[in-house]
């Protein structure tokens, strides 16, 4: 007798984290619009903005925003356009350069905070109790560690562990 394979708990589990994320996303990425924000204009706005000195080395940013090189270019171009960051030279580097977060950015993020954490509390914090929740950051921590290596390259790593 053979097994069947599509009823196996582990496309269960994989198959209930992507309807989760894609319902996260969705209900974020209204939110985020209104804003005037995409959902990875926000991302790299919340990795400069916990990062040391709002600031990350190029290459680091995209591997954090698991962009592409010349994707996190783009990215970073049309938000330096819009004045939420700037680009700063690497003084010991010519050929690399940081995204630095600028006051007009972190005041973007700070009107975009509240009703995103709002939206975090109801749609997906809420739903765990404080232990549960203390468990799933663990795991989910673990897990983005071992498929993700540069999610938290050039930062402090106390300051980007919940990101």
């Amino acid at each position: 007798m053979t097994e069947n394979l599509a009823d196996d708990p582990r496309i269960t589990a994989i198959g209930l984290l992507f309807e989760v994320h894609a319902g996260l996303s969705a209900r974020f990425a209204t939110q985020l619009e209104e804003q005037g924000l995409s959902a990875v204009e926000f991302e790299v706005l919340m990795r400069l903005r916990r990062s040391p000195s709002h600031q990350l080395r190029m290459t680091d940013l995209a591997a954090q925003a698991a962009l592409s090189t010349s994707g996190a270019t783009r990215v970073v171009d049309r938000m330096v356009r819009d004045g939420l960051l700037y680009r700063r030279a690497c003084p010991t580097d010519r050929r690399s350069s940081y995204a630095v977060l600028t006051q007009v950015g972190q005041q973007r993020l700070d009107e975009t905070l509240p009703r995103h954490l709002r939206l975090i509390e109801h749609w997906f914090t809420g739903q765990l109790d404080p232990a549960e929740l203390t468990a799933f950051l663990d795991t989910l921590r673990r897990l983005r560690d071992a498929v993700h290596p540069g999610a938290t390259a050039g930062s402090d790593d106390t300051v980007t562990q919940g990101s």
